[in-house]
């Protein structure tokens, strides 16, 4: 018999009878507006089973929160059309996003094919500077090593050593001539080729 009644209530009176947890009321808003959702989801995300999650979290919506829908504002169909088209939308952009990221991921840690000559090439490199930095003061070495080997900065670099900034950038300013100067012979223009 109640559900008769359903049957003849109005779409305002199944939601007041939604706000008081009818599952009976849920179930004939969804007989009747079920398949007009899950169709605009399905348009807009051309996948069955997305259709289907963004068709239930509409209705569960209703379920939780059946106070946002105003009656005043328009139909109950309307209601829950735009909210549809409104999640299907957002997992439109999400996924779209979310692909984005991926491909500009696999372009970042994509890497080039194996150089030997550029390996080697990198490694002597590498050794050069390391024996630079080793000619160097050690209080040079120490700032020079914090703040583009540690990636701090100078503040930081003269908090860590209990220093004054001033002699910090200093020290970091001479040891980086000084290694401009050690690694002058060094044709960085080699590593090119």
């Amino acid at each position: 018999m109640a559900t008769l009644d359903l049957r003849d209530s109005g779409d305002a009176a199944l939601v007041v009878a939604i706000g008081r947890w009818s599952e009976e009321a849920l179930a004939e808003v969804y007989r009747r507006h079920g398949g007009a959702v899950y169709g605009l989801a399905r348009r807009v995300l051309g996948d069955e089973s997305r259709a289907e999650e963004v068709t239930q979290e509409v209705f569960v919506r209703l379920w939780q929160q059946p106070e946002r829908f105003d009656a005043d504002r328009g139909t109950l169909r309307s209601y829950l059309l735009a909210a549809a088209h409104g999640r299907a939308v957002d997992v439109v952009r999400s996924e779209t996003s979310r692909r984005r990221r991926e491909e500009q991921e696999a372009k970042a840690t994509a890497t080039a094919p194996y150089d030997l000559e550029h390996e080697v090439w990198d490694l002597a490199l590498a050794e050069q500077v390391k024996a630079a930095l080793n000619e160097l003061d050690p209080d040079e070495r120490q700032a020079i090593e914090l703040a583009y080997f540690g990636g701090h900065t100078y503040r930081q670099v003269a908090a860590m050593l209990g220093q004054p900034e001033g002699t910090v950038k200093s020290r970091i300013r001479v040891g980086l001539r000084r290694l401009q100067a050690s690694l002058a012979h060094v044709s960085i223009a080699g590593a090119e080729q």
